[in-house]
């Protein structure tokens, strides 16, 4: 059953870090509840390499908010890693762009995840990524 629920949360911070409006995800979060999960997002957007530390520390504050860790360093330090590998994984294409996008959250027991979902613009041409980082608490 854990390694259900971790794909079960990984999936949930996708599909929120995917969502088109507020309106969606309200809903996402209402049905993700349903399974016991927890889960918020936050926008994001500017060039990647100096924003790699307001993105990390948009993730823990939104985190916070939700009630999805408590204000300790264990939690923040949970949702401060699962950022950065996230973000890790956008790096080689993003770096030196702007980017544009989600990061999405989601909590379920022990496993939290941070899923991002990055529009990357050079003038009028778009790549998109996404990254993910579980971590464990």
């Amino acid at each position: 059953m854990n390694q259900i629920e971790s794909v079960m949360v990984a999936r949930a911070a996708l599909q929120l870090s995917m969502s088109h409006s507020r309106e969606a995800e309200r809903k996402l979060k209402e049905n993700y509840l349903l399974d016991g999960i927890r889960a918020t997002a936050v926008d994001y957007g500017g060039e990647f390499l100096a924003s790699l530390q307001k993105v990390i520390e948009r993730a823990v504050v939104a985190a916070k908010r939700e009630h999805l860790i408590d204000q300790t360093l264990v939690g923040e330090g949970a949702v401060a890693g699962a950022a950065r590998e996230a973000l890790s994984q956008v790096m080689p294409k993003a770096l030196g762009l702007n980017v544009g996008g989600k990061v999405g959250i989601a909590r379920k027991n022990e496993h939290i995840v941070v899923a991002i979902f990055f529009a990357i613009g050079l003038l009028h041409l778009n790549e998109v990524c996404i990254g993910m980082g579980h971590r464990v608490i």
